[in-house]
């Protein structure tokens, strides 16, 4: 976990999410959230929620979050971007998603949109899981997110990393056993991960418990857009794409195409 912890405290992941293709991903994970979270002023539980770069749009809508990420600088910068007059909605902690302080039935609402990518053993992130049905009350939402298996071969096809011998050794590894691990001091490279296979996903929220997953693709095929940015800043431009990632966002056959999925599911 040292390394995770250093790849993330010299990086700004809000920063990622507010430039280029992370612009998709931000606003599609809010999408989702704003369909599938009960109504504010519901308590939502913000596993490895960085810096707040999710949990903030919730506060602002008037929902009651609890930030908890295992790397101390996201916390202190979470504590220190609290949107003016919502301190009393907001607290942040430092945590770890695979055993947590709450009580039993005390969330509403559940997000893991981190933590599952760098749990690389299955019986980790099952835990982690568990630890979520276990918090939520009955009827409360689970939103979790994990990194497809082939996301480093399309980003580096699209992204020319394949010209490089170190990033195809990365790669050949991720291809057989989604087992990330990046030895070079390349952070474009990301740190050590675990990426799934959409089924996988779903089996292992259902092992932890919950029933009827659904899982969907965040980006889909959006991100492949020619000249990305220069249409996102137009808002037709954006409404239209927006609304053909949504159309395909449950195709089976497509999830893998996104770099990253998210499950959504009840517990009952």
């Amino acid at each position: 976990m040292d390394e995770i912890v250093g790849h993330y405290s010299g990086a700004s992941e809000c920063d990622r999410l507010t430039s280029g293709i992370g612009l998709l991903e931000r606003e599609r994970t809010l999408e989702i959230l704003a369909r599938f979270l009960p109504e504010p002023p519901a308590m939502i539980l913000d596993v490895g929620g960085a810096a707040g770069v999710y949990a903030f749009p919730l506060v602002e809508r008037g929902y009651r979050v609890r930030l908890i990420d295992l790397t101390p600088l996201h916390v202190e910068q979470a504590r220190q971007s609290v949107p003016a007059n919502r301190h009393a909605f907001f607290e942040a902690e430092v945590g770890d998603a695979r055993m947590l302080r709450f009580a039993e039935g005390s969330a509403d609402g559940y997000l893991l949109l981190g933590p599952l990518y760098h749990l690389t053993d299955r019986a980790q992130r099952i835990a982690a899981l568990s630890e979520a049905r276990r918090i939520l009350r009955p009827g409360g939402t689970l939103v979790a997110a994990a990194i497809t298996r082939f996301a480093s071969l399309l980003d580096g096809l699209a992204r020319g990393f394949i010209e490089d011998s170190q990033f195809l050794e990365i790669l050949q590894n991720d291809l057989i056993n989604g087992q990330h691990r990046n030895p070079t001091s390349n952070p474009a490279y990301f740190t050590t991960a675990y990426f799934h296979r959409p089924d996988e996903l779903e089996t292992e929220v259902a092992e932890a418990g919950f029933q009827n997953a659904l899982v969907l693709a965040v980006q889909g095929p959006g991100w492949l857009r020619k000249d990305f940015e220069q249409s996102w800043h137009t808002a037709a431009e954006r409404e239209k794409l927006l609304a053909l990632i949504r159309a395909v966002e449950g195709e089976r056959s497509l999830l893998s195409v996104s770099p990253h999925i998210i499950a959504v599911a009840k517990k009952i």
